[in-house]
Order: structure tokens, then C-alpha cells, then sequence
């Protein structure tokens, strides 16, 4: 219930119960009305006192008081939860009592409820330092015991006050709930501890949290307190840093009308309504308030997830709005015991107004959860007219605080009795050291102002498995369960623990990880569908780091993971596979013997031109003797033929997988049979030429004629190329290479010729061989048919030249198994040029015209021919045989 509504209901239920007109008059009345407005105080005597500053009733209302004016606090709802945290410390000071820790000495308390109010809260601790009932500042009458230190409290909003008056006055104080970083400031709060952690730990919890399951779109739900605004400002900055955007944000607001307030709701719940994400943060500080205005939130909040910072553990709020709180996860102290005992749960079974009937908050806490009539008429009717729709009764003394709701709670944190528990051994400590110092001395005399702390300070909790200590800001060092609530059959709540290690492995944070959700699956909290492998982020311009485009990877790289920021680059031997999710060897590409159409075809048309060549030789061989063998030099013939045979076998020196002697072999190989070829039909050429230029009288060309000639031309010419080549081998060898980038995915081993100047030297030695051998062809062309042959070495020429000058454009534009297959179509297509055009004609008078290959077919007709030139076919004729 908000406070301005309970504050008019004060007031209706003051002027009804003490009418206006006699309320100055009767004074009775007025001072029953003020009996409502007492403190909530506990004090038990003993030789060292703790003071104790708790939060059991969640608000106060303000009420002037008519008599003097001043402002009177009345604390409402007391929380079970809260009262638990009470009773905690009220057993850990029996126990410690009666196993007689501190000898010949006893603890004792004085206990005052904050009611969740930092004016409460500073009234109350002026009160515990003053030792009176009206607090006064700078002024002690504590009677019995030494007060040694302070408990408290649980929200940062009563605590920074509580621990700003201790600063001032030396006490140490332990917090058993506040999380503001800005008690961590230990120059501002030198005495200050707390046995939980600042909300900057309790940020990156929740941001490693949510990283975990993957949620980096989601909605936050926050309270309209100092708390909220700090917790939202700090869970903004950690989930910017780490990749995590709020869809919405929606402030909780109970300080406003009623009218308004439902205006403020319905558009929370379009808010909520229209947003994408699934999971729902929810910060700031837990108070009953927030309920009414959940459970309105109900139908817009039952298919969402929350997730809730660690004051929601053992909250009652989870209880009242059921569905909204069913499958949350929350945070939760691990913490060195757990109050369970059979001792503990006799000791809170003992509790009962029977026992305890001046505990105001007992009786407060049985009249809203028993229905039981108070002592006190005039509370009884406030009761009546702050919850109408409940019947007061006369309770019959078996009822048990155990079943009240929250009391017994299984996420209940025993932070008080660990805060009770740490303060009480940092002064047995203090005991034990001064002791050793001065034995004599009374400690009852020893003064815990400003020098508790340091006890505090080095404290060590004897816990073997797990350290806890405070750490350099005061801050109680401990691991965090995550909690996940779900509601089962018939409403009863199940509760599931798991350890959450931030600093683990991201497969290894969360042991085990079957989480219960209340959609059977869980929540999708992303702007964005997840990225398969294969793809990686793209981020959208101007929007959240989580909103992005799913991009493919680029050529040579692969990502092998869901939702990559980056592709990973395959090494150079390597090339992504179709999915582009894993690297794979790249493929070779070269000219083999098996893999294409043309690698079979080629080695194939090589080995059949290579036989026809065989079969011409051998039938020149045959008919060595015969006219047309002898006329044309059968030797330089017969050198001609073997050398094109060589550059059809040198074919296969361009198949298969190129190494580097291969590399070698090739070039130089085709290089040196085609300067042979070509020096024999030069040499034939100049031998044509010179024997009818000897065939004149007295010619001085006839010191020429003979085989020495040819041989020379035929040695001098192929020797040149030979020094080409190895002087070409010897400086800059063609050796193996493999090329990586020029087709994706593919690795084409070829030959790099070393020296680009040595394999043009050849290519262009051979053409000027074959254009020399082509002019002078040319020039003989018009010799007799009958014998002259120079006509065929001039096509042959014209056809070896052609297809070499449109080898090398080609060559040059193609790449890997394409330029072997330029190479080879050039020298078998030229080999076979040369073949054709050399001896097919005179194969075919060998074999088919044998008739014509006589001595006197060759000379001719005498009536065709003149004498002169019988004259020149017989000395050639001679000549060449």
C-alpha cells in the first residue's frame, strides 16, 4: 500500500476514533493513539554490546502530532522475511552465550527497527550511541556494557547515513544488505564492512550471466528509488561494455495518484507489450509497494523471463505474483553455513506472543498474518480500517510462526547472523591480542572505537573449501548460486541451485545447465537471428552493437562457430568448403594424364604422330637407295626425322605433376630438337642453293658442295641453342611453382621459367632459325619440281612461324593446365607441319608412285628439259646421293 494512502487512513481512523470536538480534552485518548507510534526496540543487557540497525517493517508513514506539532513515524507491514533476519540475530547472541565464547563475559544488543527509512535509521543509531530514549548527539548514558560495533542495515539508503555517524564517532559497522559502490570509499568510510558485495559485482554477475545464455537484447524493469537510477546507470555501463543493449526501459512508479498511476501503467503495458525480447532485468530495491503494481503487469509479464539482482533472494513479492516470478533467476550469497539445524528450527519454533509478549513486532507480525486481535484496542481498529477485507479473531494459542509464509523461506540468506557472526570473532580476536599485551587488564575496559576494525580487517573465516574475507573495500569475499523459481503442481514453489563460476570457461560457468523455464525453452533475448557458421556480423549502422546483418564470409576465410564477429582466414594451402565453415586442402590443378579429356587426347595424338614418324624413317631407311632418298640428302633427312620424333615425345615432359627437373627438361628439351629440325631444313635449304650456284662454269661455289657443309650449318646452329640453354640452366633454372591466388581455391602447379630472358632466347633463336630458313625457301622456290624440295620447306617454314607467333599471346593470357596445353598444341602442331609438308609427298611416290621414283623420272623428258638443266639434276643428283 502506498504511503499517502496509509497516511489517509491514519487520519480518518484518528478522527473516528477520538471525535474533533473532545480530542483536546481527552487527553487519555490522545495518549492511546500515541501508544501506536512506539519504538521498535529490543534490549538485552551484557558486558559487550552490539548495536543492531535492521530493516523489519518495510515503510514508515508521517503523522503530526495535534498536541506539539512535530512529526510522528509510524512503521507499517512488518515482513516475515525481515522478522527472520531478527530472529537470526537474536539466536547467534544465545548460542554465543551460552557455549561461553568470551569468558566471564557476555554479549548483548540493542536492537532498533529503521522501518526502511534513513530518518528512522539516524534516530535509531543517535539512539543506540546515546543510551536514551530521545536521542541526543554527542552524549553517551549507556548504563551497562561497552558498545563495541554495529549490525546493519539492509538498503543503502538507511545504511550511507548509519555509516556516516559511525565515521564521525569510530565505530565499526557491518551491513548485511546495502551494495551503493560508494561505500566502498575507504577513506570516506574507514570503518565500514558488509557481508555482501557492491553493485558493481553484482553487474558483472549478471552481465556474464546473460552472456551465458546468449540474451543481449532485453527490457529493464526498475523501481523509482536512488537505488534503481544507481543500479540502472551501472547496468547500462557494464552491458554497453559487453555487448548488451536495453530494448526498453520502464520505471516502476508508486508516488503518484490514482488516476495517473493507471494512465503510467497502461503505458508500461504497451511498453512491454510491443517489445521483442523475452528477458526482463529487474534492479533496484525490493519493497511491498512494488507488488500491487506487478500483479496489474501480470498479463503482460507471464511469458516473460526475469532476472533478478540478489536483494530479491527470499523476497515475499515472488509469492504474490506467482506467474511473474515463475521460472526467474536470481542471484544468491553462498554462504559458509546454513541455518537448518534442528537447533535453529526448535529455537524459532520457540517464538510466540505467549513467550514474548512485549515484542511489538511479534504481535504486529501474528495480527497481519494470523488474524489475531492485539492487545492494544486503537490497533486493533487502524487494523480494521487499513484492511477492511480481513476479520480480526481471538487466536488460540496454537498457531506457529513456522507457517507463516516467508518465515521458514528456502532462499532464505542468513546474512544477519553472518554479520553478527564476523563482528563477534573480530573482538574475540581483539580480546585475545590485547590480552597477550597487558593480562591484568580488565576487558571490560577495552575501547572498540577505532580499533575493532583492524581485526576486522584481517579477519579469516575458518571455511576449508572456499576462502571468506573482506577484501580492500570492506566488501565480504564469496561465491553466487543461481537460483531458478518455478512454480510447480498445486503451487508449490521448487527452487533450483547452481553454482555460477564468472571466471570459468564459458561451457563451464554454469554446472549443471538444465534450467527449468516456463515456456519449455529458453527465452530469446536477441535483436537479431544468430548468425550460422559460415557467416559473421555485420553490424547496422547507427543501431545497437546486438543488432546486426548476417554476412557471409569473404573468399578464403570460414567461421565455425554460431554468431562469429570474425571469419577466420584459411592458411594459404588451404580453401573454405562449400558451407565456408571449415578449411579444406585446396585442389591441384595441373595437366595429368587422367583427369581431363585433353590429357588423354594429347599423350595419345604424340604417341600417333611419334609412330607415323617411326613409320616414315623406317621407310626411308627402307628405300635409303632409291632416287628421291638420295636426292635429298638422306642423311640430314634422316637426322630431321629423328628430331621431330623427339619433340613429339617431349610432349609428356608437359604431363603430369610438374617438379623441378621436369621444369628443367621441358623447355629446354622441345628447345633443342625443334633448333635440330630446323638447322636440318636450313641446311637443306643452303645446300639447294649452293648446288645450282655450283652448277655454273668455274663457280667458286663449288668448294661448298659436300656433307661438310651441312653438317657444319646443322652443328654450328644447334650449338648456339645449346649454349642458350645452358647458360640459361645455370644461371636461372626453370624450377616448380605453386600459384595460390590466381583462381580461389585452387593451387595450379606449373613451371616458372626462372629467367624470362632465357625462355624468350630460346623461342626466339628457333624463329630466327625458321624465318632465315623461310627466306631463303622462298627464294628457291621456283627450282623444278622434280627435285626441289624448297617450296615444301618454305610451307612448312610458313606454317611452323605462324603457329609460334600465335603461341606466344596465347601463352601469355592463360594460366596453370592451359598454358601446358598451349605449349604442347604448338609443338605438335608444328612438329606435325614440318612431318606433312617434309615427306608426305615423298612417302607418297615411295609407296603409291613408286613408278616415278626412278633415275629417270627424276632427270626427266629430254624434250621438256633443257640440256643445262639435265645438266644441274645430274651434278646435283650426285651430289646429294
Amino acid at each position: 500500500m502506498a504511503p499517502y494512502t496509509l497516511l489517509i487512513y491514519v487520519m480518518i481512523f484518528w478522527m473516528r476514533s477520538c471525535k474533533a470536538e473532545v480530542r483536546s480534552k481527552n487527553l487519555a485518548c490522545h495518549l492511546e493513539m500515541i501508544k501506536l507510534f512506539e519504538e521498535y526496540e529490543y534490549i538485552q543487557e551484557g558486558d559487550i554490546i552490539l548495536g543492531g540497525i535492521l530493516t523489519v517493517n518495510s515503510y514508515i508513514s508521517l503523522f503530526k502530532n495535534p498536541e506539539d506539532k512535530s512529526n510522528k513515524m509510524l512503521c507499517m507491514e512488518v515482513m516475515p522475511q525481515y522478522y527472520r533476519q531478527f530472529i537470526d540475530f537474536q539466536y547467534f547472541i544465545e548460542q554465543t552465550n551460552n557455549a561461553a565464547i568470551f569468558p566471564n563475559l557476555t554479549l548483548g544488543y540493542h536492537i532498533y527497527d529503521s522501518c526502511g527509512d534513513p530518518r528512522k535509521a539516524i534516530k535509531s543509531v543517535l539512539q543506540i550511541l546515546s543510551g536514551t530514549r530521545e536521542p541526543v548527539p554527542n552524549y553517551s548514558c549507556v548504563g551497562k556494557g561497552t558498545l563495541a560495533g554495529f549490525i546493519g542495515d539492509l538498503t543503502s539508503e538507511t545504511t550511507v547515513p548509519i555509516a556516516q555517524i559511525l565515521t564521525l564517532y569510530g565505530y565499526s559497522q557491518i551491513s548485511y544488505g546495502a551494495t551503493d559502490p560508494l561505500l566502498s570509499d575507504r577513506l570516506t568510510f574507514p570503518y565500514f564492512f558488509r557481508t555482501v558485495q557492491s553493485d558493481h559485482h553484482h553487474c558483472s554477475l549478471l552481465t556474464e550471466l546473460l552472456k551465458y545464455f546468449g540474451w543481449t537484447w532485453v527490457g529493464v524493469v526498475r523501481f523509482n528509488d536512488d537505488a534503481g537510477d544507481r543500479e540502472f546507470q551501472l547496468l547500462t555501463k557494464y552491458f554497453s561494455n559487453n555487448g548488451i543493449c536495453i530494448e526498453f526501459t520502464t520505471k516502476i512508479n508508486i508516488d503518484k495518484d490514482t488516476n495517473s498511476t493507471y494512465h503510467y501503467i497502461d503505458k508500461q503495458k504497451e511498453s512491454l507489450q510491443k517489445s521483442t525480447t523475452s528477458v526482463i532485468v529487474v534492479c533496484g530495491t525490493v519493497s511491498t509497494a512494488i507488488a500491487w503494481e506487478f500483479s496489474i503487469l501480470n498479463d503482460v509479464l507471464r511469458e516473460k523471463t526475469l532476472v533478478l539482482t540478489t536483494n530479491w533472494a527470499a523476497n515475499h513479492i515472488m509469492y504474490i505474483a506467482r506467474e511473474v516470478f515463475n521460472g526467474s533467476l536470481g542471484f544468491m550469497q553462498r554462504s559458509p553455513y546454513k541455518l537448518s539445524s534442528p537447533k535453529v528450527k526448535a529455537f524459532i519454533a520457540s517464538i510466540h506472543p505467549s513467550k514474548y509478549p512485549k515484542d511489538k513486532l511479534l504481535e504486529d507480525l501474528w495480527m497481519q498474518y494470523k488474524l489475531c486481535y492485539s492487545s492494544n484496542r486503537y490497533k486493533n481498529n487502524l487494523y480494521k480500517y487499513l484492511y477492511p477485507e480481513y476479520r480480526l479473531y481471538n487466536c488460540t494459542g496454537e498457531e506457529r510462526i513456522q507457517e507463516i509464509l516467508n518465515i521458514d523461506n528456502i532462499l532464505h540468506s542468513p546474512r544477519v547472523h553472518l554479520a553478527v557472526n564476523l563482528l563477534s570473532r573480530a573482538i574475540y580476536n581483539m580480546h585475545m591480542s590485547l590480552s597477550k599485551l597487558n593480562p591484568k587488564q580488565d576487558r571490560r575496559l577495552y575501547n572498540y572505537r577505532y580499533q575493532l576494525h583492524h581485526y576486522l580487517k584481517i579477519l579469516r573465516y575458518p571455511v576449508q573449501w572456499s576462502p571468506y574475507i573482506f577484501d580492500g573495500n570492506g566488501e565480504f569475499k564469496s561465491q553466487y548460486f543461481i537460483y531458478n523459481y518455478m512454480i510447480e503442481a498445486k503451487q508449490q514453489v521448487d527452487v533450483q541451485y547452481f553454482e555460477f563460476n564468472p571466471l570459468a570457461p564459458s561451457e563451464q560457468k554454469l554446472i549443471p545447465a538444465n534450467v527449468k523455464w516456463k515456456t519449455g525453452q529458453k527465452p530469446r533475448a536477441q535483436c537479431s537471428d544468430n548468425c550460422p557458421i559460415g557467416f559473421r556480423k555485420a553490424s547496422k549502422t547507427g543501431t545497437c552493437p546486438s543488432c546486426y546483418n548476417c554476412a557471409q564470409c569473404s573468399e578464403g576465410e570460414i567461421s565455425n562457430v554460431t554468431d562469429s564477429k570474425n571469419c577466420i582466414r584459411c592458411s594459404p594451402m588451404e580453401w573454405p568448403n562449400e558451407m565456408r565453415n571449415q578449411c579444406v586442402s585446396k585442389t591441384e590443378a595441373f595437366l595429368s594424364y587422367t583427369n581431363d579429356v585433353i590429357s588423354i587426347f594429347l599423350p595419345f595424338l604424340s604417341v600417333l604422330l611419334s609412330l607415323i614418324t617411326v613409320l616414315i624413317l623406317a621407310i626411308f631407311i627402307k628405300y635409303r637407295d632409291t632416287p628421291i632418298v638420295r636426292a635429298n640428302n638422306r642423311s640430314l633427312s634422316f637426322l630431321l626425322l629423328v628430331s621431330i620424333k623427339l619433340s613429339f615425345l617431349s610432349v609428356f615432359l608437359f604431363l603430369g605433376r610438374p617438379v623441378d627437373i621436369t621444369c628443367m627438361l621441358r623447355n629446354i628439351t622441345f628447345g633443342i630438337t625443334f633448333s635440330i629440325a630446323v638447322s636440318s631444313l636450313l641446311a637443306k635449304t643452303i645446300m639447294v642453293c649452293v648446288a645450282f650456284k655450283a652448277t655454273k662454269p668455274g663457280s667458286s661455289w663449288r668448294k661448298w658442295v659436300g656433307v661438310k657443309l651441312s653438317n657444319s650449318v646443322v652443328l654450328f646452329c644447334s650449338s648456339i641453342q645449346i649454349i642458350i640453354c645452358m647458360t640459361w640452366l645455370s644461371i636461372s633454372p626453370p624450377f616448380q611453382e605453386l600459384d595460390l591466388h590466381t583462381y580461389p581455391g585452387t593451387i595450379i602447379i606449373q613451371c616458372n621459367e626462372g629467367s624470362a630472358i632465357g625462355f624468350y632466347s630460346v623461342i626466339g633463336y628457333m624463329g630466327l632459325l625458321a624465318a632465315v630458313s623461310f627466306v631463303l625457301a622462298f627464294l628457291a622456290r621456283t627450282l623444278p619440281d622434280s627435285f626441289n624440295e624448297a617450296k615444301y620447306i618454305t610451307f612448312s617454314m610458313l606454317l611452323f612461324c605462324s603457329v609460334w607467333i600465335t603461341m606466344i599471346p596465347a601463352y601469355l593470357s592463360t594460366k596453370g593446365k592451359n598454358t601446358v596445353c598451349v605449349e604442347i598444341f604448338a609443338i605438335l602442331t608444328s612438329s606435325a607441319g614440318l612431318l606433312a609438308s617434309i615427306f608426305l609427298p615423298k612417302c607418297y611416290i615411295i609407296l603409291i608412285r613408286p613408278e616415278m621414283n626412278t633415275k629417270t623420272n627424276l632427270l626427266g623428258n629430254k624434250n621438256k628439259i633443257t640440256s643445262k638443266v639435265k645438266q644441274h639434276i645430274g651434278f646435283n643428283y650426285m651430289f646429294f646421293a
